[in-house]
């Protein structure tokens, strides 16, 4: 094994404690798994990037079992300072992505074990993985650039999958997910129409990306936001849709997806609303619709997204709206719990 003077961490766990207003997050000293597992690496954390499932966790939203006091974080960018004595796909030096999922390796993968929730996250200075479970990112990137890239990045890829040149997507929001997608739209020559509840977030987005304007809709002015879709798409629909709201806003999206096209299911952020799914099945036959889960991605699918990224040498500046020191990573969870973001909200250790 590589040596390393480092033998503890600090990382922020969970309080669990989903009053309003107390702390959701406290930071802690912990013993590092040593010595290193032959295959594992161990990794200084230099940027953490927030999702709002990280925000709805701690504020205990999420819908699925988690383990008790867990540390949030499933986007993160690091650097390799040690590495077992087997290791072979990583050395000490290299920059590397953690991987959101630890059983989803290939596309093929039956597992699933979730950062931040099944599992502890990156919100910490130091995190040990095996080496099968990251990825090397491209050279021009810097850490804060490279940490939105595993969990939001490889949501936005496989959400996207299959899209070609001058199809439309209709990209809900202007979270994470979604404003990386319409990064990766706008790379790939797809037209996009935008939604939102802020017209100043939906201009906001308008001038970041300029020509040709993204089309866009405020959902809470246009309640029927699907058939305002359909009048900008001559009544035929979108060919994808990158869907966040879920079961509240799931079939106004099939609704306005063209015969054939594809929803790619990325959230939840309505809340569960199974009496707004009346209409699925007979939408789905009717549009003949491909529904499609996207729980995050592989490995495999995050190294493709590297090399797209690579290839194009895509920064990402305009979907970056704010950068917090490790501190203060409670009052930026807060943040995003609000909804105040446009695009990323990362936490930076290397300042």
């Amino acid at each position: 094994m590589t040596t390393t003077l480092v033998t503890s961490r600090q990382a922020f766990r969970r309080t669990d404690d989903f009053t309003p207003g107390t702390a959701k997050v406290k930071l802690v000293t912990e013993d590092l798994p040593l010595p290193l597992h032959p295959t594992a690496v161990l990794i200084k954390i230099r940027a953490v990037s927030l999702n709002y499932r990280d925000a709805n966790i701690a504020n205990g939203g999420n819908p699925w079992p988690i383990i008790s006091n867990g540390v949030p974080g499933n986007d993160a960018a690091g650097e390799v300072i040690a590495v077992g004595d087997r290791v072979t796909l990583v050395k000490v030096g290299d920059r590397v992505l953690p991987i959101t999922d630890s059983q989803y390796i290939t596309p093929r993968s039956t597992g699933r074990s979730w950062l931040a929730a099944n599992e502890d996250g990156t919100l910490a200075t130091h995190i040990v993985f095996d080496e099968t479970l990251m990825t090397i990112f491209p050279k021009h990137l810097d850490w804060v650039h490279a940490s939105i890239i595993p969990c939001a990045g490889t949501t936005a890829w496989c959400a996207l999958k299959g899209a070609s040149i001058g199809q439309t997507v209709l990209i809900q929001g202007t979270g994470g997910v979604s404003t990386f997608a319409l990064k990766l739209a706008r790379a790939s020559g797809l037209n996009v129409i935008l939604t939102s509840s802020s017209d100043v977030k939906l201009e906001q987005m308008k001038k970041q990306f300029g020509e040709p304007e993204i089309q866009t809709i405020n959902y809470k002015t246009h309640p029927q936001w699907h058939e305002e879709v359909l009048k900008l798409t001559n009544g035929i629909g979108v060919d994808f849709v990158l869907e966040n709201g879920g079961s509240s806003s799931l079939v106004q999206s099939m609704s306005c997806t063209r015969r054939g096209g594809v929803v790619s299911q990325v959230g939840y952020l309505g809340g569960p609303k199974p009496e707004m799914l009346t209409e699925f099945i007979s939408t789905l036959i009717d549009r003949r619709i491909n529904v499609r889960g996207i729980n995050g991605g592989s490995r495999d699918d995050q190294n493709d997204l590297m090399t797209a990224i690579d290839a194009m040498k895509m920064r990402f500046d305009d979907i970056v709206d704010s950068v917090w020191p490790f501190e203060k990573s409670e009052e930026a969870i807060e943040y995003v719990w609000q909804g105040k973001q446009v695009g990323k909200v990362v936490i930076s250790l290397d300042q």
